[in-house]
């Protein structure tokens, strides 16, 4: 009798972490043990990030040092920005940052340098670069000359100042700093177990974080912002969302941005996001903005009263990103500046007590057999 096969690994437990949980109690996500609804509420997304690394939140005098050593990592060299120019206008802008990082590690003589300084050092420079690579090549598909990280401004800021040239009202910017936190970890999902499965062979975090971001890009994991976005524009009116969906479902069409694998009372980041998502329609105050709001409430509405299956953090999120003025293809981007605070997190965890990960597989294909002569074939 055959060992039962887990499909997609579901149920397997192929290590242990200490970065976050989903807690089936409160239904919450956690990092390093505090509620994520808490930490995006009441914390910038450094203060976050600082946590994920360090596993405690920082006190002031902890805060200002990273700030400051964030910014003096800010700026990519001058030929990790001429790459990005080169790059295809038809290819994703995953495809670029993906390349862009691949670039910086063969860029970096300490690339190989796994000591917990050094890996340290390396995420810190990837998380204050990572950004004004993303702004740059957006800003070079558009014909914009690009903008230099201005070291007045903090993380969040600085990604709306790169991308457009000006910084957005106060509520905007704490939406999308709500975003950040929200997306940026959560265990051992699809792009975090990648990294930690090529780090685990010992190769240096730049191709961890190369493979993280080629598996983030699939529409199944981080390129369902960008779905969902593209299924709210095809929704058309707040008037007509009710019955696209209802086709939706009886023509068993696919729907982004519902359902999740770990959470079964709904994706407990939604209620925050989608809070910081009203409160940004209100201060646009914009017939746009009304509009899409609208359509996404009475998609979520309808799904939930016919399916009971409840929206996840991209429902919200894709449009929140959309009214900041994100073209779509830059959402999942958007993603990989913050998932690199849990991708390097994984990493650093994984060498500190390394396993090569290589699992086994139930073989289906031809029983053992000899090889004929081509003559007699």
């Amino acid at each position: 009798m055959s060992e039962e096969v887990k499909y997609g690994l579901a149920g397997v437990l192929a290590d242990d972490t200490a970065v976050s949980k989903v807690v089936p109690e409160t239904n919450s996500l956690t990092y390093r043990g505090y509620a994520v609804q808490d930490l995006a509420v009441n914390a910038r997304f450094e203060e976050v990030a600082y946590l994920i690394w360090n596993k405690e939140l920082p006190t002031q005098a902890e805060l200002d040092a990273f700030k400051q050593r964030e910014k003096a990592a800010r700026g990519a060299s001058a030929d990790t920005l001429k790459v990005v120019s080169m790059l295809s206008n038809h290819a994703h802008p995953m495809d670029s940052i993906r390349t862009a990082v691949s670039f910086m590690g063969q860029a970096d003589e300490t690339a190989n340098d796994s000591s917990p300084e050094a890996l340290y050092e390396k995420s810190i420079k990837m998380f204050a670069q990572i950004p004004e690579l993303v702004a740059a090549d957006h800003r070079r598909r558009e014909g914009l000359p690009v903008i230099a990280p201005d070291a007045s401004l903090d993380w969040s800021e600085i990604i709306f100042h790169m991308f457009f040239g000006e910084v957005p009202a106060p509520e905007v910017v704490k939406c999308f700093d709500i975003s950040m936190t929200l997306y940026a970890e959560h265990s051992f999902n699809a792009s975090t177990f990648t990294s930690r499965t090529i780090a685990s062979s010992l190769s240096d975090i730049y191709s961890a974080i190369t493979g993280g971001i080629g598996s983030l890009k699939g529409p199944l994991h981080g390129g369902a912002n960008e779905a969902v976005m593209h299924m709210l524009k095809e929704g058309a009116s707040p008037d007509g969302a009710r019955d696209w969906m209802l086709d939706a479902l009886a023509t068993k069409k696919k729907i982004m941005g519902f359902g999740h694998r770990v959470y079964r009372s709904g994706d407990s980041r939604v209620p925050t996001m989608t809070d910081a998502y009203q409160k940004m329609v209100e201060v646009m105050d914009t017939d746009e903005a009304r509009k899409y709001w609208e359509i996404s409430r009475t998609l979520d509405e309808t799904m939930v009263a016919e399916k009971g299956i409840y929206p996840n953090l991209d429902f919200p999120a894709g449009p929140a990103y959309y009214l900041m003025g994100f073209p779509i293809p830059m959402f999942t981007p958007l993603f990989v500046c913050s998932r690199i605070t849990g991708w390097t997190a994984h990493v650093m965890e994984q060498l500190g007590n390394n396993k090569l990960i290589r699992p086994l597989s139930a073989y289906v294909g031809e029983a053992q057999r000899e090889v004929t002569p081509i003559a007699e074939r």
